[in-house]
């Protein structure tokens, strides 16, 4: 089993980099295209309204179809899409491809949940930190990664390239036995996924806890180039930043572990302590780089840890539908991070880095809140399987090991 999580791993850390390769690249591909400077950052407004569309619309397909058909069929198409940006010669083909690889890209919660559905119930949280491990490394690694490339060979060769591994992991993808498929329509489906929300406490916490961790990571992420900007580090100083945070992936593994082990809210309330924690050391910024390199790595390690206990939480509610549940979570995890990305940027300009900080510490005081009260929902609680309710998905027991699932959901 091990060697075919590694293989998901890579899997969905190609596909997820797609979503993040454009972003160092604007202004080389704008200059390319003759599109202006003002313009060139609907790059990646649109891939990253293609990647909220696809969560919703494509990646609940997995509990309908045969997950690892359809996730042969999407790398497929998104190296088709790829290629499309690759060739392009004008900034409307450009969009157009880069709206189909962000649509398509969502691939890597697909392989999440096929992750997970390979899984004996016991080894469930280790199997989703294995590959949320590679999808951190491909979040982090792209824009150094797109960067180097563009150096070396123009900013179209990461794009090919990318389109030839895509291709390749589908070619390769390894045979596994078919899951059970429950008998909806597609609009069903869907309504499912948006049922997850009003009728199941224990995914409604996880999920704002999905929102506030991941609006914190973005508030860092997309303004603190501005700082290093005017310290003038140049391009690879500011990318090696990425590489030092990388560290913090290597949370996911003991986290998934450690929920195995029933202790996810443990995990989910330390990991919540440091991720506030981390910002004393990141406000240090301009003063000091050392401080931001020790503070985006306690901060990544906050947020990987916190995610792959909530994914793990929330994929013991109801096996049968994992990509619904990942769909769902993951849709709080976009609307988080454009939050963050949105608002970081606009207070830097308007009040300097310790705004920026004060922000991301706000996000994060709101992941504790809200890791705090699901532990103090827990207490109130005690007793296992004292609550048995019918799911809005499927009528099976809602369940998790970290003992949240004693909370009782409203049907």
């Amino acid at each position: 089993m091990q060697p075919q999580r590694l293989f998901l791993a890579v899997a969905a850390g190609v596909a997820v980099a797609n979503v993040y390769f454009a972003q160092p690249l604007l202004a080389t591909m704008g200059a390319d295209l003759g599109i202006s400077p003002g313009t060139v950052g609907v790059f990646v407004t649109v891939t990253q309204l293609g990647y909220g569309l696809g969560l919703f619309f494509l990646v609940p397909l997995g509990d309908l179809l045969d997950r690892r058909k359809l996730i042969r069929v999407q790398f497929v198409v998104l190296a088709v899409a790829l290629l499309l940006v690759g060739i392009a010669r004008n900034a409307a083909i450009l969009l157009i491809g880069l709206a189909a690889v962000g649509l398509l890209a969502v691939v890597t919660q697909s392989l999440v949940a096929f992750a997970a559905s390979l899984s004996a119930p016991a080894e469930r949280g280790r199997a989703v930190g294995t590959v949320t491990s590679g999808v951190v490394i491909g979040i982090l690694l792209a824009r150094t990664t797109s960067g180097a490339l563009t150096d070396l060979a123009g900013w179209r060769s990461v794009y090919l390239i990318s389109c030839g591994l895509s291709l390749l992991i589908a070619l390769t993808l390894f045979k596994a036995a078919p899951q059970p498929r429950p008998h909806l329509s597609y609009y069903a489906l869907l309504r499912s996924t948006a049922r997850l929300w009003t009728e199941e406490p224990v995914f409604r916490a996880r999920a704002l806890m999905a929102f506030f961790i991941f609006a914190a990571f973005n508030t860092l992420w997309s303004s603190v180039v501005l700082p290093l900007t005017e310290q003038s580090l140049s391009h690879t100083q500011i990318g090696a930043f990425g590489l030092i945070a990388a560290v913090g992936a290597v949370a996911a593994g003991p986290a998934g572990r450690l929920n195995d082990q029933g202790r996810g809210q443990l995990v989910t309330t330390a990991a919540s302590a440091l991720l506030v924690a981390s910002w004393l050391l990141i406000v240090w910024t301009p003063q000091s780089l050392w401080p931001l390199a020790f503070g985006m790595i306690a901060l990544d390690l906050a947020v990987q840890a916190i995610h792959v206990s909530n994914q793990s939480c929330i994929l013991e509610l109801h096996p049968e539908a994992a990509s619904r549940l990942i769909a769902g979570y993951m849709i709080f995890y976009s609307i988080g991070s454009a939050l963050g990305a949105i608002l970081s940027t606009a207070l830097y300009e308007a009040a300097g880095w310790i705004a920026v900080c004060l922000l991301g510490a706000t996000f994060s005081l709101g992941a504790l809140a809200t890791a705090l009260s699901a532990t103090v929902g827990r207490r109130r609680h005690p007793r296992p399987g004292a609550a048995r309710t019918r799911s809005p998905v499927t009528p099976h027991p809602v369940t998790c090991p970290s003992g949240e699932g004693n909370i009782p959901s409203r049907g």
